[in-house]
């Protein structure tokens, strides 16, 4: 028996890093996933091979592409979980857009891109799955928030400035969900060595010695480091549990 027998759960952003261990540790706990992916040829596939391990090793899920910024995408990938799976009772809003450059050399478009993606997606996500939470009575929203909103890392303002905001919806939202049987927490990872932190060109010897130096544990994070964190969240060894951001960075930040 796993601990997320009979749960139905999308995982936004799931091709690789986080989204993609998340999605894999939930089918292992005996989840039936959804394995969302941005509309892009090379995510898609990504997305078909995280759905290929699942399925492998004798889980259920299914691969759904949506821009989860648009509203029709978002209700048409609710749609599709429910279709194959049943009412979704946990939502992951993993899926997040970031670009690195001076503050004084963002785009209006960037900006708005950034936080359409990071913020409103996460809004329209929890709003569409609510309905079927409630018609199972209870569920689970997670958010990923960022160890950077506690640094106030320079080159990152509009992901920082979303990801400051997403506490602030976590924390408004558990209230508003609460009465129904809904948790809503938040999980703040840190410096994790995933496929974007790649693209996102950050220097890995100088980011292990950052972490060496001021992470009580002196090593990098990996996403697989995180799962747990999101199956407790997930589970109902966490039923009473909500409206918390807990913070899995290996001690960098101490609050």
């Amino acid at each position: 028996m796993g601990r997320l027998d009979d749960r139905v759960a999308i995982v936004t952003g799931a091709s690789w890093g986080i989204g993609a261990a998340v999605a894999e540790a939930f089918a292992r706990e005996g989840a039936s996933v959804v394995v969302n992916t941005i509309p892009d040829d090379q995510m898609d596939m990504y997305a078909s091979e995280v759905v290929e391990r699942i399925t492998a090793a004798g889980g259920s899920a299914i691969k759904v592409p949506a821009d989860i910024s648009v509203p029709a995408d978002v209700e048409a990938m609710v749609a599709s979980a429910r279709d194959a799976f049943g009412d979704v009772d946990t939502l992951v809003a993993n899926a997040a857009q970031s670009q690195r450059a001076p503050w004084t050399e963002i785009t209006i478009d960037q900006w708005d891109r950034t936080m359409a993606v990071n913020l409103r997606g996460t809004f329209l996500c929890a709003q569409a799955v609510h309905p079927g939470m409630l018609r199972r009575a209870g569920g689970s929203i997670i958010t990923l928030t960022s160890v950077t909103v506690e640094l106030g890392m320079a080159g990152l303002l509009g992901y920082v400035s979303s990801k400051a905001g997403i506490i602030g919806l976590t924390r408004a939202l558990a209230r508003e969900v609460g009465k129904d049987r809904i948790r809503v927490n938040a999980v703040m990872p840190g410096a994790i060595r995933t496929e974007q932190e790649i693209e996102l060109n950050f220097d890995d010897a100088e980011l292990a010695k950052l972490t060496e130096e001021r992470q009580s544990l002196p090593r990098r994070g990996y996403a697989e480091d995180l799962t747990g964190t999101f199956v407790y969240l997930a589970s109902d060894d966490s039923a009473f549990v909500t409206g918390q951001v807990i913070t899995v960075d290996g001690g960098w930040v101490h609050n």
